[in-house]
C-alpha cells in the first residue's frame, strides 16, 4: 500500500513543468506567471511592466496600499474574464520571502494565477495513542472553489492577511470541526510541509503549517460554515487507503504523510521511504522561460 502512496503522490506532488516569468515588486521577485498568463495582463490596467525576463509592478506605486489597489483591479479584471477561481473577498499577504514585510495585498483567487507564496495551517485530529490511533477526515462542501467533494484533513485553511497560524488554527477548528477554542490551542505545532506544482489555475506555492490534536474517544465534528458534509474517522488501513486514492486533496495527503513519517508508520527500510521523505520539502525553482 506504501508503494501505491509514494506513486500517487509523486504524481499529484510533482514539480512545475511550465516555464514561469518572474512577477516584480520593488525589485524583488514575488510571483511566478506563465508566460500565456502574462501576456493575459498586457491588457490590464496600466500598472505592469513586461520585459522578455519577466514582469514588474510600476515604481509609481510605491506604498502596500497603492499595490494593493493596483492588484484588486488587475484582479478584478482577470475574475470577470473567467481566468481565476471564485471570488473569496480574502486577501494574502504578498512578500518577497516568508516573514519579510508585505509588499501589498492580494484577493486569495488570485494568488495561484500570480504564483505568490501561501501559507496554511492544518491539523490532524486523532484518537487513541500510538500504538493505536484512528484519523479525522473531512469532505469538502462539493460547492468549494478548489477540489470540491474530496476528503481533507479534519482542519485546513489559508492564513489571510493579518492573521496569524494560532489564530487562523483556531478560527478553522471552530468553523470546519466545532473544536472549542482552548481545545485548538492545545494542539501541538510539529512543523511544516512545502507543495510547489503547477495547477490549473496556476502556480501553488505553499506552507503549510502542521499541527496534531488528541482528541476525547467521544468527540465527533460538527461542521459550523457549511464547508465540510461529511466526517469519517478512519482506522491506519483506511487512511493509507484513501492516500492511494483520488479521492482526497494533494494538501491533506502530504500532511497525513508527514505524520506517518514522523510517528514511524513508515519504516525506515520500506522502499517508500524516501520517496515519501522527499516529498514533504520539494525545492521550487520553477523553470524560467
Amino acid at each position: 500500500m506504501l508503494a501505491a502512496v509514494a506513486r500517487r503522490l509523486q504524481r499529484v506532488l510533482a514539480p512545475p513543468v511550465e516555464a514561469y516569468l518572474p512577477l516584480r515588486v520593488a525589485e524583488g521577485v514575488v510571483g511566478w506567471l506563465t508566460r500565456e498568463r502574462a501576456q493575459r495582463l498586457r491588457d490590464s490596467p496600466a500598472c505592469l511592466e513586461f520585459a522578455g525576463n519577466g514582469v514588474a509592478l510600476t515604481s509609481s506605486l510605491a506604498t502596500p496600499a497603492q499595490r494593493t489597489e493596483a492588484f484588486a483591479k488587475v484582479a478584478r479584471t482577470l475574475a470577470g474574464e473567467g481566468a481565476l477561481t471564485a471570488w473569496r473577498d480574502e486577501r494574502y499577504a504578498v512578500a518577497e520571502r516568508p516573514g519579510a514585510a508585505p509588499l501589498f495585498e492580494l484577493e486569495r483567487a488570485a494568488a495561484r494565477y500570480f504564483g505568490i507564496h501561501t501559507s496554511a495551517a492544518h491539523l490532524n485530529g486523532l484518537v487513541g495513542d500510538a500504538a493505536d490511533w484512528r484519523m479525522w477526515l473531512a469532505r469538502r462542501s462539493p460547492t468549494k472553489p478548489i477540489d470540491p467533494g474530496l476528503l481533507d484533513n479534519l482542519v485546513g485553511g489559508g492564513i489571510a492577511a493579518g492573521a496569524g497560524v494560532a489564530d487562523t488554527l483556531v478560527k478553522e477548528a471552530w468553523e470546519e470541526a466545532g473544536i472549542a477554542a482552548d481545545r485548538a490551542r492545545s494542539a501541538s505545532r510539529v512543523g511544516e510541509v512545502r507543495i510547489c506544482r503547477d495547477q490549473p489555475d496556476g502556480l501553488q506555492r505553499e506552507t503549510i503549517h502542521v499541527h496534531e490534536l488528541r482528541l476525547p474517544a467521544d468527540f465527533v465534528p460538527r461542521n459550523r460554515d457549511g464547508e465540510a458534509v461529511e466526517h469519517r474517522l478512519c482506522e491506519p488501513d483506511a487512511v493509507l487507503a484513501v492516500l492511494a486514492s483520488d479521492e482526497i486533496t494533494a494538501d491533506a495527503s502530504l500532511v497525513i504523510v508527514d505524520f506517518l513519517l514522523r510517528h514511524g508508520h513508515v519504516p525506515r527500510d520500506d522502499p517508500s521511504f524516501a520517496a515519501l521523505e522527499a516529498l514533504r520539502h520539494p525545492p521550487c525553482l520553477p523553470l524560467q522561460g
